[in-house]
């Protein structure tokens, strides 16, 4: 074993937030992916007769064996909209990332390595998306075009790649001078070549941050469009609309926000976590 995967693993090792945020995120994962084996309802079944059961530890007399985390006032599975609900927290999360990422990734890279006017313009694109409050133009485009799925994740990736552009756009300036650029340069690399080939696998690091950063983020800005009535739309399991929908029992029932709004902050500290541990592990120089 060389001496460089003795060190990885030590770093795995020692890295518990790491360790602790990647077994929750693949737990999370998992039970979305396997929702339909582990709910044990219908999402979207209603059972008026069952209406309001609170869990079994929050009120055991009133509590029903067959509905763990009790029923909403719809009647219907609490548990199993909450498994449902992690679909769409990561599908929203990932894919606005992943649009996000790609817009901001190539304006950044473009703009540090090429400088002058594709700088200039891409610096004043920054600036004018910095000007636009995020949730306001998320609730003025949302509450025009209709709240669904695809139209969330369009909206919020369209808003939020100003810090992949900033990032990467810095990283690429520091990297562009490096002798490895220079060199790929003299023996006659081209471009899309050098970007492919010598930058980008020299900027991930920073662009693993942003990214973990950034899908949190669109999870928090679901919650919030959904809460506001204006993200995804009933009777989808959401997080943000469970919450939404559990306001009003908020005073008497207030498992009813607890439970989805628990949900959401482990599943947004874990990528936080899990981002900020892989930082440290692809470039530990500038970490104590």
């Amino acid at each position: 074993m060389s001496g460089a995967q003795v060190t990885r693993r030590a770093r795995w090792r020692g890295n518990w937030g790491l360790i602790i945020a990647a077994v929750v995120l693949g737990a999370i994962a998992l039970m979305a992916v396997a929702a339909p084996l582990l709910a044990p309802f219908d999402p979207y079944e209603q059972i008026l007769d069952d209406r309001m059961l609170p869990p079994a530890f929050v009120d055991a007399e009133r509590a029903s064996p067959d509905h763990l985390l009790g029923t909403d006032n719809l009647g219907r599975d609490y548990l199993s909209r909450l498994i449902y609900g992690a679909r769409i927290s990561l599908l929203i999360g990932f894919f606005t990332m992943v649009v996000s990422g790609v817009i901001g990734t190539v304006l950044g890279v473009a703009a540090g390595f090429f400088g002058g006017r594709t700088d200039m313009v891409v610096s004043f694109l920054v600036t004018t998306r910095l000007s636009l409050p995020v949730v306001m133009v998320a609730l003025a485009v949302v509450a025009v075009l209709g709240g669904s799925l695809q139209v969330v994740v369009l909206v919020l990736g369209l808003l939020l790649w100003d810090r992949f552009a900033v990032v990467m756009r810095s990283a690429t300036m520091q990297v562009r001078s490096r002798d490895y650029v220079t060199a790929a340069r003299a023996i006659g690399c081209s471009v899309p070549r050098i970007l492919w080939g010598e930058v980008l696998p020299n900027v991930v690091s920073g662009l693993v941050v942003i990214a973990s950063y950034e899908m949190a983020q669109a999870i928090l800005l679901e919650a919030a469009l959904s809460f506001l009535g204006l993200g995804v739309q009933p009777p989808l399991p959401s997080w943000g609309l469970m919450v939404s929908e559990a306001k009003e029992f908020m005073l008497f029932e207030p498992w009813m926000i607890m439970l989805p709004g628990a949900a959401i902050c482990v599943l947004v500290l874990a990528i936080n976590l899990l981002g900020d541990g892989i930082r440290d592990l692809t470039a530990p120089e500038g970490r104590r």
